[in-house]
């Protein structure tokens, strides 16, 4: 199905039953390609003529990380966790074909409206799975990835059961050993939310013998408070060698103006934060 044969607008909409909000698929009409709505505001962007056209400031920082930490080309197995119209699915399709991929979405509604309305990419092997992102990885008992993506998070709303030091254990112990932990926080100026999830997850990755947490982000947000995300990487994989070469492609490939934060660079920034407040 091409970007120009979607079903008719009729069938790109669908009442979300867990959040009793409605989602639509809409056309780009700034950037092109199609956007998921919920409750009517943007969750998604998807260009179906190229999926590595990434809209999000946030996920193009994870995607410039996924093209690191791994060689070119190579399969991964990777989970999302809350995963929106499955734009980062796409992007490791078409730039890892063969990855075996993992996604928990609590709306059973979404991913049968996304993937009928967005058709993906040919080849995809994605694995869905319906429900609460903590009790569906905690019944995977064993199962391991390379790359495990949280993106659930949304200020203070987010739920509380996620947003702890027990889950990041949790998600921690479902990578490979030389694995990373990706997760997207957005917060509100105060960043109050943002700080204590720094701080959980700092805790946890010490807890596991793990160096500490990394963080990518606007450099703006740093300085002055505004709301924004923050992409926090946690896990084996940042023990590498390889991740002061890393850390120069992520800045390099911004956006830009780009910050990338090492353990004890993210403690400092966050002990800054704390003082503004």
């Amino acid at each position: 199905m091409t970007p120009s044969a979607l079903p008719p607008a009729s069938q790109r909409s669908v009442q979300l039953a867990f959040s009793d909000q409605p989602a639509w698929i809409v056309k780009d009409e700034v950037d092109g390609g199609w956007v998921l709505q919920i409750g009517g505001a943007e969750q998604s962007h998807v260009d179906l003529a190229d999926p590595t056209h990434i809209v999000h400031e946030y996920l193009l920082r994870m995607t410039h990380v996924l093209d690191a930490f791994r060689p070119a080309r190579e399969p991964i197995r990777i989970a999302h966790l809350g995963a929106g119209a499955l734009t980062l699915a796409r992007y490791v399709q078409t730039t890892r074909p063969g990855s075996a991929q993992l996604t928990i979405e609590i709306e059973r509604e979404l991913p049968t409206l996304v993937t009928t309305a967005l058709p993906l990419p040919v080849g995809t092997d994605l694995e869905i799975v319906i429900g609460d992102a903590r009790e569906e990885l905690a019944a995977m008992d064993g199962r391991r990835f390379d790359a495990l993506v949280i993106d659930v998070f949304s200020g203070e709303s987010s739920p509380a059961h996620l947003a702890s030091k027990d889950f990041y254990l949790e998600a921690l112990d479902h990578l490979e050993e030389n694995g990373l932990l990706l997760v997207n926080v957005g917060d509100d100026a105060g960043q109050r939310f943002l700080a204590q999830q720094v701080r959980d997850l700092e805790d946890a990755a010490e807890d596991r013998g793990l160096s500490g947490v990394w963080t990518l982000t606007h450099a703006s947000l740093l300085t002055r408070p505004a709301d924004g995300n923050m992409v926090l990487l946690a896990g084996g994989a940042l023990s590498s060698p390889d991740v002061e070469q890393w850390r120069t492609a992520w800045k390099r490939a911004g956006p830009h103006p780009a910050a990338v934060l090492d353990p004890d660079e993210t403690v400092e920034a966050f002990r800054e934060i704390g003082r503004r407040r």
